[in-house]
């Protein structure tokens, strides 16, 4: 069994800034890939920034310049650092991650979510 377990969102006023933290644990044998999703209310769920155990990362273009992803392979866990907030980003943020167990499945694991407020 394997847990995505998400922290950081909250409420935060235009311009300012948030770090979100996931932290998987449990059968871990290793962690392919690590990124960030979200939702706002009526849209799709959306890639916000992802990142390869090969070093690769992703931004979408809404986000590039704002976001950083950063990852802590020891510690199984992903970050993600947003500054100059925007009302636009305010959604439920979930972290996802491509995780090989211990008995070799991959799995592909979803944290519960997170949300995030801006206001302006």
């Amino acid at each position: 069994q394997v847990q995505l377990v998400e922290s950081g969102g909250g409420l935060v006023q235009a311009g300012g800034s948030l770090r979100l933290s996931c932290a998987a644990s449990g059968s871990i044998f290793s962690i392919s890939y690590m990124g960030w999703y979200r939702q706002a209310p009526g849209k799709q769920r959306e890639l916000v920034a992802g990142g390869t155990r090969g070093g690769s990362t992703k931004y979408a273009d809404s986000v590039k310049g704002r976001f950083t992803i950063s990852g802590d392979n020891a510690q199984n866990t992903v970050y993600l650092e947003m500054n100059s907030l925007k009302p636009e980003d305010t959604a439920v943020y979930y972290c996802n991650m491509v995780i090989t167990n211990n008995a070799r499945r991959q799995l592909i694991v979803w944290g519960q979510g997170t949300q995030v407020t801006v206001s302006s």
